[in-house]
């Protein structure tokens, strides 16, 4: 059987494990992740998973992606979310020049981190100007440049609009340096991630700073992988995350059962309802990933065959990344109180799982209007079927 492309990297992604694993808890306590962990995620190629192979990049297929991610996840979730989030972002440097990109992901460390969709750039000769403040950059304490998604206003003051009429947004990148960073990220779940905020003051952004991200007229690198927008690479990534946070959990829960004895109650691997849960979880679990993954494995054999991604792929992939999302949280839910009262002690690790779960789904990634999307779709008509596995 041939392996995929990159798959070398979720072999480095599982030997990772017991150091991460290790560093958890300073992750935990100072809300960043640490600088072996850092070192350990750069030497061994993984924030260069989705990078461009003509940068040095591993341009590796959704897949491979998604179980780096898992297998991280498995030891910390808030460093397989800061991963996650600064590969996608390095999808950006298929849209830039590639002097330009070189410039930006093969200086040390090479890491771009951005944050939520918000404020305007005004157009002036030669690029941009900008005074603005981003919030929820996950990632942005490990890069040494940073992104932001910003509405583009013309010299007039008029906002620039797109042959279709919608408002014209673009993704500026500038040093880290050129930012000031707030700590504000005091959260129960993810803390590790340092999701701050950061802001420039009237700082210039250069024209070839400045890029039509996600808009496949503007792609420079050709590969399937950037026919893929960074929304539904999020999507499929943090999904992929949850499962890994899942798996771990029950894991965990499972191990215990075998040697856990209540007071006054027969040992919990000898209680038929306990044995009824975990056969049970452990299907529902296996179900949600994959459907998952066999869902990204269809949108992307058929992106590879044709060349283009269809909306029946598109609105697919969010769906099973939102429910894989839901269903991994109800999986930690299960173990977390099958677990008992040993869950509420940190040194379990329960707890931990528990948070970052639950903070994971409140993200964009995994909000309910997803499924009213899809439904909309399928209700007028826009996706006439679903796409079926071959």
């Amino acid at each position: 059987m041939n392996k995929l492309p990159g798959f070398g990297l979720i072999e480095r992604a599982r030997a990772l494990a017991p150091l991460i694993a290790g560093e958890a808890d300073e992750i935990e306590r100072t809300r960043r992740l640490t600088a072996p962990v850092v070192t350990a995620l750069i030497e061994n190629g993984l924030y260069r998973t989705l990078l461009p192979q003509s940068l040095g990049g591993a341009e590796a297929p959704p897949e491979v992606f998604m179980q780096v991610l898992e297998e991280i996840a498995k030891a910390d979730a808030s460093t397989a979310w800061c991963l996650g989030q600064c590969s996608v972002c390095a999808m950006t440097a298929a849209y830039l020049d590639h002097d330009v990109a070189d410039q930006i992901f093969n200086s040390t460390p090479g890491i771009l981190a951005w944050g939520a969709i918000a404020n305007e750039v005004k157009v002036v000769p030669g690029g941009y100007r900008v005074t603005a403040r981003w919030d929820f950059a996950s990632g942005s304490r490990q890069a040494n440049w940073l992104g932001a998604h910003v509405r583009v206003v013309e010299a007039d003051g008029a906002t620039r609009v797109k042959p279709n009429g919608a408002p014209e947004f673009r993704t500026i990148l500038f040093p880290a340096s050129s930012a000031t960073m707030y700590d504000v990220w005091d959260v129960i779940g993810l803390s590790g991630t340092g999701t701050d905020s950061y802001s420039v003051e009237n700082l210039f952004i250069p024209d070839n700073f400045a890029v039509l991200r996600d808009d496949v007229t503007a792609l420079r690198e050709k590969g399937p992988l950037y026919k893929i927008t960074t929304y539904s690479m999020f999507g499929l990534g943090f999904a992929a995350l949850a499962t890994g946070v899942a798996r771990a959990t029950l894991d965990a829960a499972t191990d215990l059962a075998r040697g856990k004895q209540s007071f006054g109650l027969a040992a919990m691997r000898e209680n038929s309802a306990v044995q009824g849960l975990i056969g049970r979880t452990e299907a529902n679990l296996r179900a949600a990933r994959a459907y998952l993954y066999a869902t990204a494995a269809a949108a992307w054999r058929d992106l590879t065959e044709t060349g283009k991604l269809s909306e029946e792929h598109r609105a697919s992939m969010r769906l099973a990344s939102t429910w894989t999302i839901h269903q991994s949280a109800q999986v930690v839910d299960t173990a977390y109180h099958m677990a008992g009262a040993t869950a509420v002690f940190k040194a379990n690790k329960f707890e931990r799982r528990f948070r970052d779960m639950h903070a994971i789904a409140q993200q964009i990634q995994a909000r309910d209007t997803h499924y009213e999307d899809v439904g909309r779709a399928l209700l007028t008509g826009d996706l006439a079927k679903p796409p079926t596995a071959r």
